[in-house]
């Protein structure tokens, strides 16, 4: 049994959906194995669950190659700092702030281990997990002209909000 299935076999019965839906969209989807264990690690460490985290990054690195699972965490990291940085600057209202320079690194985001557009598609999730409607949308355009379809996208996001909810179904169970 993977790191995963013990975490979700543990979920009470107030959680069965996200248990059935964790096992889905784990599996095959239009995603590649890549860009599905890319979106997984980033939203779980943006969902902040340890245990979670663990367990989609031990069952990742059985599946796929090292800079996969380094690029999900890099692109947790960088959307943990833009998430809170460019909702601000969305929500405060104020034109006065866009034109203020943000000063903050993003190399990553330019250079990442593997491929650039699924290294985006971990940004688009782990910002829906994080709430930040310029980083969404700014994110998905980037994968739409890099190739990807909305039915990748919306595979990514349902996954985004599966990990989310595995993360806080043990809080609530």
């Amino acid at each position: 049994m993977s790191a995963v299935e013990v975490l979700a076999a543990e979920l009470g019965e107030p959680a069965r959906d996200i248990k059935l839906n964790l096992q889905s969209v784990l599996a095959s989807t239009s995603l590649t194995p890549a860009q599905r264990w890319g979106v997984a690690i980033a939203c779980a460490i943006a969902s902040r669950n340890v245990r979670l985290q663990v367990a989609v990054i031990a069952d990742a690195r059985a599946q796929v190659a090292a800079g996969v699972v380094e690029d999900g965490v890099a692109a947790a990291a960088i959307m943990g700092m833009n998430n809170v940085y460019y909702r601000f600057r969305h929500l405060i209202g104020k034109p006065s702030y866009g034109d203020l320079p943000a000063r903050l690194r993003m190399n990553r985001i330019l250079k990442p281990v593997g491929n650039k557009v699924d290294f985006e598609l971990y940004c688009l999730a782990a910002s829906a997990v994080g709430g930040c409607e310029s980083c969404i949308r700014s994110h998905e355009k980037v994968v739409l002209e890099g190739g990807l379809t909305e039915e990748q996208v919306n595979d990514a996001i349902r996954t985004a909000a599966t990990i989310h909810a595995a993360a806080i179904a043990p809080e609530v169970a």
